[in-house]
């Protein structure tokens, strides 16, 4: 029994944690910023939000699986943390609904669901041209794969069920209200479902087990109640543990709300007075036959009375989940510092705002790009990661800077704001494409250290050759958008004209060392590769310069240095 227990679940929780991150990069890759938009406004009032959380746990019969994909969305930069929280709230009130459906012989068996959609996901990725359908098959197989794993978790616990000792401790601990509480905490946490940990309760309750005056046992197994609650965000906690910082704040947000409300209602429960609002919402002879469905009350009852008091309160919720699991400095250049909204009534100064945060958004592009290179030719892979945080940030830095521009674009503009907005709009997307470009670099350097392979010291040198010339590029750029200078954007141009030149020059000599055996074919493709992103990369630096020697004007035409053949086929 110990070892089913064991491998059970040491086997479903690895599945878990895999599922979710299967799940969370579809979402990703799927979702994009329609999805976005639509979850924005569905939850953008917390009373929606709050209604979509509890609709849909009412339909997937699973507060875990609500939660967690919540935490997906989050992770996935679909859905905010005050959003999130809110479904959170909905989600705990439409767990209950389970106690109302599910009498002691049946559980609903979520797990039922799982097969179908491990096959139809898997069936999608493999059959699909199409990288969205892909995507989409990615997202509903890691969804598959997570019900598995809580569904093992469960099955590696269900012997509980039917001890007998472990009937007895429950009896023994009901008559001590905390304990009892804690018990539900942790018999909850050990069968990953609150669903099934009441119902438990149900049965025991209905069998008489907790003796047979009734309104007794309802006060004698409210603290379990109460316990499952709690017990129930450990799912949650383990779903954002290979998850973003503001997907752990949404799991410590689902626990500190469960938490609090047990603590300040558990004062009302010990005297009993909990238990007579129960019998007093239902009228009649509290009997073993309705038993249950007393439970079932005090179940939704504590959840909608919780939600309630934290609805209005949820942005205290969210600052203290903040405080908790602090900002990190990735977060911190995430965040806009100069778009103030109140500004956009003053478009000139507005627009001025968002020069500084394009040059704060130049500067990370840079970082991403020094540190991709770094990456490929010195063979660091500690570099990685941090090189795909700051791919996600110059994405995170253009949403920001794009939605302010677009709300600024609807505002009286005079003739010159006009002009100038839509050439910084196409700025802050050659920005982003640069993120693109370094992402590029650094999946070439993950190939590059998968084959063991290195670079020969001449590819090195020319790596570090045009490496140097594109960060002087870039440092000329960024003092032009600073202070709008054209000496600095004119040699911009003079380093992209070099770049040109290198990128002939390395091309032909890396062909030539392929030719005598200096470097292998592999080796070279990814040399090649890594030189090409470097040049649109400097194509983009370029875009960039020549707006500004124009003064961020068209003069009615967008100019031909907009457009760079391949590149769209490259996204």
């Amino acid at each position: 029994m110990l070892k089913d227990l064991f491998f059970g679940t040491i086997g479903g929780l690895g599945l878990f944690l895999f599922g979710m991150g299967l799940m969370s990069d579809g979402l990703k890759k799927v979702a994009g910023q329609k999805l976005k938009s639509l979850l924005e406004s569905l939850t953008r009032h917390r009373l929606v939000a709050v209604t979509i959380g509890a609709l849909v746990t009412c339909l997937i019969q699973s507060s875990s699986a609500t939660t967690v994909m919540t935490v997906g969305f989050v992770n996935a930069g679909l859905m905010t943390l005050k959003q999130a929280l809110s479904v959170i709230l909905g989600a705990n009130i439409g767990t209950t609904f389970t106690a109302w459906l599910v009498s002691y012989f049946a559980l609903f068996k979520i797990s039922s669901y799982a097969m179908p959609m491990i096959g139809f996901g898997f069936l999608l990725t493999i059959v699909c041209k199409s990288q969205k359908h892909k995507s989409v098959g990615e997202t509903i197989l890691g969804l598959g794969l997570l019900f598995i794993g809580i569904h093992f978790m469960k099955e590696a616990f269900a012997p509980m069920q039917e001890s007998e000792s472990v009937r007895s401790a429950m009896i023994s601990l009901g008559s001590h209200p905390i304990l009892a509480v804690l018990a539900g905490t942790v018999i909850t946490m050990l069968l990953q479902s609150s669903s099934a940990s009441i119902a438990l309760v149900q049965m025991l309750a209905f069998q008489g087990a907790f003796g047979e005056d009734w309104s007794q046992v309802l006060s004698i197994t409210i603290p379990y109640i109460l316990g499952d609650n709690i017990g129930t965000t450990i799912t949650a906690q383990l779903a954002a543990m290979r998850s973003s910082r503001n997907a752990k704040r949404v799991a410590m947000g689902h626990t500190l709300f469960n938490a609090f409300g047990v603590m300040y209602i558990l004062p009302i429960v010990i005297p009993g007075w909990f238990g007579q609002a129960v019998e007093w919402v239902i009228p009649g002879e509290l009997t073993q036959t309705n038993i249950m469905f007393h439970l079932a009350v005090a179940h939704s009852l504590f959840n909608v009375f919780n939600t309630l008091i934290f609805i209005p309160i949820i942005r205290l919720l969210e600052v203290a989940v903040t405080k908790l699991i602090p900002i990190t400095e990735k977060e911190r250049m995430a965040r806009p510092i100069a778009l103030e909204s109140h500004l956009l009534e003053t478009p000139v100064i507005a627009l001025q705002q968002a020069k500084k945060e394009i040059v704060r958004m130049s500067q990370t592009a840079k970082q991403a790009v020094e540190l991709s290179m770094r990456a490929i030719i010195n063979n660091e892979a500690a570099l990685f990661k941090t090189v795909e945080e700051l791919e996600d940030t110059v994405d995170q830095q253009q949403l920001e800077i794009t939605s302010y521009l677009t709300a600024l674009s609807r505002k009286q503009l005079s003739d010159e704001v006009s002009v100038e907005l839509p050439v910084l709009l196409h700025t802050v997307n050659d920005l982003e494409r640069i993120g693109d470009h370094a992402q590029n670099i650094v999946d070439l350097a993950r190939r590059k250290n998968e084959l063991r392979m290195k670079f020969s010291e001449p590819a090195r040198h020319e790596g570090n050759q045009i490496r140097t010339e594109i960060l002087h590029m870039f440092d000329q750029v960024i003092a032009s958008l600073k202070n709008n200078g054209v000496e600095g954007a004119n040699a911009a141009l003079d380093c992209e004209v070099r770049i040109d030149s290198m990128q002939i020059e390395f091309r032909r000599s890396h062909v030539d060392r392929m030719t005598n055996a200096v470097c292998t074919p592999e080796i070279g493709i990814i040399f090649i590769d890594m030189v090409d992103n470097i040049e649109k990369v400097g194509d983009h630096l370029t875009n960039i310069a020549q707006a500004i020697i124009g003064g961020l004007q068209w003069n009615g035409m967008e100019p031909e240095f907009m457009h760079h053949e391949g590149d769209e086929q490259e996204r």
